[in-house]
């Protein structure tokens, strides 16, 4: 019978079992996992997730836009209604053709009061007059100021100041005296109640106004009252300011108070604040660029003081492109001008019709060299 074959003896070198024992010093080593291979994205991956994250971005965006439109949207239709007597987004985005004069001008008649403060002196007059005439073509303009004591012909009632016509008449009244006695058509007006100012200043967090007055220690009237934020003191040069300071600063003009402080600064009294509701109105303009304002909150509280204060003739049709035609000026080419100084000329006389008045130096009645002025910067 045939012897089976012996079987081999196990190598000395044989690998250990993989779950035998290690102890250090054995010649073996313990085999460690490769590592994986990195996965790589193909090119078309990579733009999937690029065009999901425009698209995410995009929706976003829209979303946000929608938001901020329709909360704009419900506040200018709002402030629409009580000013122009129409909410209508159509006849906001679609604007009709405005009046103008002969020379192509928009002429608006700004008109300010107190009605705000019934108890404040004279509440029923206008003591801002203020002709804003506008190129459209040539992105300039004007503001004139109107004197409150100017002395003229009331029609229906006789002469007085002319800041009486409004109580007597309304604006309808004060727009035709102007539009006479200036040869300057009015094609609207705005009346605004002061508390405008104060409430618009403070919306856009404050105005810049730059104060240059001829005394060195700048601007001070003891006549405004601590509850009204008083009393006004500016030194000379820039200050940011907020609403009251705004508002106190177009009402002041340095009267003796009998309290025996004394104001100074105010050199040429009415002129003076004239020249700072101009100033003020400028600093407003320079702040109040809708294109650069995004926050609807803000926007809600422009529109608010607006629609709250200022009444108007001006249509819901008319009002885009009347502002557009303002804030296309820069304000480096809105003049400011007074009649006490208008191109180096006082056109201007103190007379004594009816207390203290004014009328113009070539006699009562006779605006032709100012309105020859005036046309002169029209052209």
């Amino acid at each position: 019978m045939a012897k089976k074959p012996a079987a081999k003896k196990a190598s000395a070198r044989a690998i250990p079992p993989r779950y035998s024992s290690y102890r250090p010093g054995d010649n073996d080593r313990r085999s460690e996992p490769e590592p994986e291979a990195p996965i790589e994205l193909k090119p078309a991956g990579w733009r999937k997730i690029i065009l999901r994250t425009f698209v995410i971005l995009l929706a976003a965006t829209i979303i946000f836009s929608v938001v901020i439109a329709a909360w704009d949207a419900r506040n200018i239709t709002s402030a629409s209604r009580k000013m122009f007597g129409s909410g209508s987004l159509l006849e906001l985005i679609n604007p009709r053709p405005v009046k103008t004069d002969s020379y192509g001008r928009v002429n608006v008649l700004l008109v300010g009061y107190s009605i705000d403060d019934p108890g404040h002196p004279g509440s029923t007059l206008t003591d801002s007059i203020i002709l804003l005439s506008m190129d459209g073509t040539k992105h300039s303009g004007f503001m004139l100021s109107i004197p409150r004591d100017l002395y003229v012909k009331i029609h229906g009632f006789g002469y007085g100041k002319i800041n009486e016509a409004y109580k007597d008449g309304g604006m309808p009244l004060l727009a035709r005296i102007v539009s006479q006695d200036f040869d300057t058509p009015i094609g609207y007006y705005a009346l605004i109640d002061y508390a405008a100012v104060r409430q618009t200043v403070d919306a856009l967090g404050g105005i810049t106004v730059d104060i240059h007055s001829n005394d060195p220690r700048g601007l001070y009237d003891p006549n405004i009252s601590k509850a009204d934020g008083g009393p006004l003191k500016l030194s000379n040069g820039k200050h940011v300011i907020d609403g009251q300071t705004a508002l106190n600063l177009t009402r002041a003009r340095g009267d003796p108070c009998g309290c025996g402080l004394y104001a100074y600064g105010f050199g040429q009294s009415d002129f003076d604040r004239t020249q700072h509701q101009r100033q003020v109105f400028t600093a407003i303009k320079d702040k109040l660029n809708w294109k650069l304002i995004l926050n609807p909150l803000k926007n809600g509280r422009i529109l608010q003081a607006a629609s709250d204060n200022i009444r108007t003739d001006i249509k819901a049709d008319e009002i885009r492109t009347i502002f557009s035609t303002f804030n296309d000026i820069p304000s480096s080419k809105l003049e400011s001008l007074s009649l006490r100084d208008l191109n180096g000329i006082n056109y201007l006389a103190s007379t004594h019709y009816s207390g203290d008045t004014l009328t113009p130096a070539a006699g009562l009645g006779d605006y032709s060299g100012i309105i020859a002025a005036l046309n002169r910067m029209k052209q």
